[in-house]
């Protein structure tokens, strides 16, 4: 029996991207769309690549017409999740694409967003340490933010197997501006980006910080968990390349090192470690739920270079969502989701 479902911010860049991605899942049927100041328009007026969905019009965004699915996907900004979440107690299943309800400590929360803190749910990352087992018959998911998924998924290993030193993590991550959503700003303008890399949230402030720390933790980090983090605005409507480095754990051999991350992704379908030399790009993974991995060690610097490429779109927010959604419900995990990306 399929599972009905509703996506609220259907409008906008991540809820079009679950919305696609659901389209082809066999296992559910897409019943209701919302939006804010979209409602009574047109579902393709906002998404015209989504054809087969052309039936749909967009409703308002309100507890009532998100009330009475199997499943909601919540696509709205940061801040907004909460006011929904707590009204749709009887909800079965509830997936938040926002930050609402990724972060455990209030503290954090208080420092990097402010407002309301909303009891964390049970993170979307199936492939971190334990990350599987806590979404096997949950009914309420936070789905990651892209850029904190892919540096934990890049640093994890190496954690857990003890082969690094998390507190001199250094990040810079080159993204493309789909992440920031489809609001209008002039940062985002294609005069501002095309032609220019930009950075920002420099210095510690962004907002995917404490999800890092707090995914690392959860992996088996010891003592502080520090990382300068940087993003970098590029061109490119998709996608997200991060360069992370950590020091070298006193004693270990570069065999071990390589050993941590193949073991840790042996088989697992959605992530996969590329082979001694090789390095991904973000073209390789266009589309699909597919994070990328090339492994360096710089024994001239002692630290381990790790290169991930993701689609910031799937495997940072819609597709992960989608594989948590199966894991809770019972399904095939890869139901639904591709390891192929687009090309050229």
């Amino acid at each position: 029996m399929t599972s009905s479902v509703a996506v609220s911010g259907a409008s906008g860049y991540a809820g079009g991207e679950i919305l696609r991605l659901l389209a082809a899942h066999p296992e559910v049927e897409i019943r209701t769309v919302t939006a804010h100041s979209s409602a009574g328009e047109p579902l393709i007026a906002h998404q015209p690549h989504l054809r087969s969905l052309r039936h749909l019009t967009l409703q308002p965004t309100t507890p009532e017409v998100l009330a009475g699915h199997d499943v909601v996907f919540l696509a709205l900004p940061h801040g907004q999740s909460g006011q929904y979440t707590d009204a749709l107690q009887d909800a079965p299943l509830v997936i938040d694409a926002g930050a609402d309800h990724r972060l455990t400590s209030p503290d954090a929360w208080d420092a990097f967003y402010g407002g309301t803190f909303h009891e964390p749910w049970a993170y979307g990352v199936p492939e971190l340490p334990g990350g599987r087992a806590a979404l096997v018959g949950a009914t309420r998911i936070a789905a990651p933010g892209c850029n904190a998924s892919t540096v934990s998924l890049s640093l994890a290993p190496g954690v857990a197997a003890g082969v690094i030193d998390s507190s001199d993590i250094v990040a810079v991550l080159a993204v493309g501006p789909s992440g920031a959503g489809k609001s209008l700003k002039t940062n985002l303008l294609a005069a501002e980006i095309l032609g220019s890399a930009n950075p920002y949230a420099v210095g510690g402030t962004h907002r995917h910080i404490p999800e890092i720390r707090q995914a690392l933790v959860a992996a088996g980090a010891t003592g502080d968990v520090r990382i300068s983090f940087t993003p970098v605005l590029v061109p490119m409507a998709r996608g997200i390349l991060a360069t992370s480095t950590a020091p070298i754990a006193n004693g270990v051999t570069d065999a071990q090192i390589r050993d941590a991350w193949e073991q840790a992704y042996a088989d697992e379908p959605f992530v996969q470690v590329l082979p001694e030399g090789h390095f991904p790009r973000t073209a390789d993974v266009l589309g699909a739920n597919t994070a990328l991995i090339g492994l360096a060690v710089d024994r001239a610097a002692n630290r381990v270079v790790v290169v991930t490429a993701v689609d910031n779109l799937v495997k940072g927010t819609a597709g992960a969502a989608i594989q948590s959604m199966n894991i809770a419900l019972g399904l095939p995990e890869a139901t639904g989701l591709t390891v192929n990306g687009v090309a050229p």
